[in-house]
């Protein structure tokens, strides 16, 4: 079973998405805070992130260049998940590595499961 670290400070986004992504038969590590989801990373070794840009403590474009950084995450294929709409977060976020760049508000979670499954090839 594929691995889902899902960083996201919105507690009622969380657990829909991560109720629905485990009911596909996903398990998921789920984080409310930058920190906590960079522990996480690099703890359980997930086989992608969804990563939401705006997060407490470290902010999600910083998160993810953290993840680039560092030997035992730069691998994992990332996802943004987020609001924020700017092309330079958009242009950013894929500069650093982001595999896709979604806005939560034009996605269905039917949407985001299949993007998801884009990424880990299944």
């Amino acid at each position: 079973m594929k691995k889902i670290l899902f960083i996201e400070d919105e507690p009622a986004l969380q657990k829909a998405l991560g109720d629905f992504l485990k009911s596909k038969g996903y398990v998921l590590f789920s984080a409310l805070n930058g920190p906590g989801g960079l522990e996480l990373a690099k703890s359980q070794h997930p086989d992608l992130i969804l990563l939401d840009l705006i997060l407490p403590g470290i902010p999600g474009l910083e998160l993810l260049e953290r993840l680039r950084a560092q030997e035992e995450t730069k691998a994992i294929p990332v996802i943004v998940l987020t609001n924020v709409e700017s092309s330079e977060a958009v242009e950013r976020a894929v500069k650093l590595g982001a595999t896709t760049y979604l806005v939560k508000t034009n996605y269905s979670l039917d949407e985001v499961l299949e993007k998801v499954k884009a990424v880990l090839k299944q």
